[in-house]
């Protein structure tokens, strides 16, 4: 019966040693790619939701002409909302649990503002901070090749975040603006710094 020598036990456990780098390797991609997919997707949704908002007719209190039509239904962008969580540094690193409780979160605003608007909402933990800014106030103004909306009448659904801590932002951003009485969307979410 013969044993294994020293050298091919050095060489089984250099082997597994290498196996479990590159499992800890391909690992930190997966959860980086998930953490990314939900960044992507939550910006899609939000934008998706202001397009929605959008196509719903607002009826505007008002007292009606002496003919009894009542002229004030319109369609409106939702004007923007409080971004969540309230601060980046809350997502730095670490995951973020959204109180959906009202006036807390994703249950702020009004029927014409913010996130109650845009019948959004998240109940999981979050990575990235989340932002719908109408108007003006674009996270990806500035920012290299972003597609920055021509018109006031416009929105931007945005996310940011620093997953790993390091003190580098990554952006994702999709804007969308009203032309001829229609919400037209840029093709696709722009990505900043995404591995940061």
């Amino acid at each position: 019966m013969r044993a294994f020598t020293l050298v091919e036990l050095m060489i089984v456990v250099a082997i597994i040693g290498v196996l479990a780098a590159l499992a800890v390797v391909g690992v930190r991609r997966y959860l980086s790619a998930s953490r990314i997919a939900e960044a992507k997707g939550t910006v899609g949704a939000i934008a998706r939701s202001a397009a929605l908002a959008y196509d719903q007719e607002r009826n505007i209190s008002e007292i009606p002409s002496s003919g009894g039509i009542y002229i004030a239904n319109t369609h409106r962008l939702c004007t923007s909302a409080t971004p969540v969580p309230a601060n980046i540094n809350q997502v730095q690193g670490t995951k973020y649990q959204p109180d959906n409780a009202v006036n807390s979160d994703f249950g702020t605003g009004s029927s014409l503002v913010g996130w109650l608007c845009l019948g959004f909402s998240i109940n999981e933990p979050v990575h990235f901070q989340y932002h719908y800014n109408a108007g003006g106030g674009y996270l990806s103004s500035g920012l290299t090749g972003a597609p920055v909306p021509s018109e006031d009448d416009a929105f931007e659904a945005a996310a940011q975040g620093d997953l790993d801590g390091d003190g580098n932002v990554s952006t994702f951003a999709r804007v969308g603006e009203v032309q001829n009485g229609n919400v037209t969307m840029s093709t696709s979410i722009f990505i900043h710094n995404e591995s940061e």
